[in-house]
């Protein structure tokens, strides 16, 4: 059934299942095996790469100012509407392929490169194919209020997507066409208020979604607050936090799911990983993967969240397998090596673990095997032939 049957010390085990017969033995002799990564946020459907707008954050433009400039997130809605759904699909899956071959197993995964109905139930549509085509788990996110639409204002926006855009997908959900699991507003200055934000979240919420959305980015914006307060799942970034909505999210059991690729490409304040982590809230990782941080690895993820976030090696690996898992509402079945829980593991190409983290940008000739389920999706041909060292 795709679920670990049994863990424990090889003798024990040999002993257990002496009479059974497999249809295949990976002996991982020097090697380590580890629960799947789970990527918490990822914005993986889109066309229109932004290689330019690198250029100009390099050369000092903010992210704000690009996004008024008509580049940013409108930039690739105008690509995401007009390509096909094929054409969406064909990348996405390209895409899924490159994190599944860098460890990760399960990745949640938004729309939001629409913002009108017809391009964000494309989007969606896009994800269920994956869900129902391909190894890697999936956990689907619509995110319609990922930007103001150009000719409307935030609330016209808002309004829209109550009136609209929720009760289609509800439709949807009951014919079993597509199965959204979170929704997701960007509550930035700016962009959608607090105010917004309640009505969208607490709508979706009423229509049976998880609450996981973008809060205290650029701006403290009370996004943490409001997030505990209407029993959100998760929150995403925080880099604005404040110490009272550190405070409720611990309280609430809300997971804070923070990014390093974008603290470190935007040139931002890194999140406050330490203090969240000793006010008791569950910190979780996610590689943020989208046009303007284009990073497929949660290694790497890890990796910066140790140097820059100042978090251990065993507090980035919780954060990118068991937290992460509980920040999708799947920590049940997902996130750890345990009896009865999905057969999602990794195995790496080195005696300790550690290599993962360590070795920055390595995972190419690293990560070994990669089981979903219990099958191998993944096998490198790599690590048969040299030492990670």
């Amino acid at each position: 059934d795709g679920c670990i049957k049994a863990l424990g010390q090889a003798d024990v085990i040999r002993n257990q299942f002496s009479e059974a017969t497999f249809e295949r033995i990976i002996d991982c002799s020097g090697k380590c095996v580890l629960p799947g990564l789970v990527d918490a946020h990822t914005h993986p459907v889109w066309a229109g790469d932004r290689v330019h707008e690198f250029a100009m954050k390099l050369a000092g433009a903010s992210y704000m100012e690009i996004h008024q400039a008509g580049g940013g997130i409108h930039f690739t809605v105008e690509h995401t509407q007009k390509a096909t759904e094929d054409e969406l699909f064909t990348s996405f899956q390209h895409r899924l392929e490159r994190m599944l071959r860098a460890g990760s197993t399960l990745v949640e995964c938004k729309s939001g490169y629409g913002l009108d109905l017809e391009t964000e139930l494309k989007m969606l549509r896009v994800i269920e194919r994956a869900k129902k085509s391909m190894d890697i788990g999936i956990s689907s996110t619509y995110c319609g209020a990922h930007a103001v639409p150009k000719g409307k204002t935030a609330t016209e926006a808002t309004d829209d997507i109550i009136n609209n855009h929720l009760p289609k997908l509800k439709e949807l959900k009951l014919s079993g066409e597509i199965h959204v699991n979170n929704i997701d507003v960007f509550c930035e200055k700016g962009v959608f208020d607090l105010e917004s934000t309640r009505r969208i979240l607490q709508a979706g919420k009423d229509i049976g979604l998880q609450i996981n959305f973008h809060g205290d980015e650029l701006h403290p914006m009370r996004s943490a607050e409001l997030g505990a307060e209407l029993g959100a799942r998760a929150i995403s970034h925080l880099e604005e936090v404040s110490d009272e909505g550190i405070m409720a999210m611990a309280r609430a059991k809300c997971a804070a799911v923070l990014l390093p690729t974008t603290a470190y490409m935007l040139r931002l304040k890194q999140p406050q990983a330490r203090k969240m982590l000793e006010e008791g809230v569950i910190v979780a990782l996610g590689s943020d993967f989208n046009p303007n941080a284009y990073c497929f690895s949660m290694p790497m993820v890890m990796h910066l969240a140790c140097v820059n976030m100042k978090m251990s090696m065993n507090e980035a690996l919780a954060a990118a397998t068991i937290n992460a898992a509980y920040a999708l509402g799947k920590s049940d079945t997902h996130g750890s090596l345990e009896v009865g829980k999905q057969g999602d593991l990794l195995i790496i190409n080195s005696s300790r673990w550690e290599h993962l983290i360590y070795q920055f940008g390595g995972h190419e000739a690293l990560v070994n095997y990669v089981i979903v389920k219990g099958k191998v999706v993944y096998e490198n041909e790599r690590c048969e032939t040299m030492s990670s060292y």
